[in-house]
């Protein structure tokens, strides 16, 4: 199951493109077509979060996560890079997905609750 599928429960594929062109060295793709780094549980996604949410480099993502190596943590960017459209496109969605389903819950009747109880604003 791919990360923003477990998160957001949306199935994430990639484009055909993706899935021929050869997969470079310390990533794979899985039999849904999710790119993972090589011998972790780390997915490429993953580490291109980290770079676009804190503007991190490959040197940074590989001291917040030591369990990847330099070199998988630059292939993960490079494949990301590769790959850029499909990768932002799949955040985008999720995004959109997290705000909506945030939006819904913003009135729910736990929340109705404790705001009358005085708990939150």
């Amino acid at each position: 199951m791919s990360f923003l599928r477990a998160c957001f429960g949306e199935k994430v594929t990639y484009s055909l493109a993706m899935i021929v062109n050869a997969v470079s060295n310390h990533v794979r793709l899985d039999e849904h077509g999710v790119a993972w780094i090589d011998n972790t549980r780390s997915k490429v996604i993953e580490v291109a979060l980290d770079h676009i949410a804190y503007g991190w480099g490959a040197e940074e993502i590989h001291r917040q996560h030591p369990h990847l190596s330099l070199a998988q943590t630059h292939a993960a960017l490079a494949f990301y890079y590769d790959h850029q459209a499909e990768f932002d496109q799949a955040i985008a969605t999720s995004l959109a997905r997290a705000e909506k389903l945030a939006a819904e819950g913003a009135d729910s009747p736990g929340r109705s609750r404790l705001r009358a109880m005085g708990l939150i604003p």
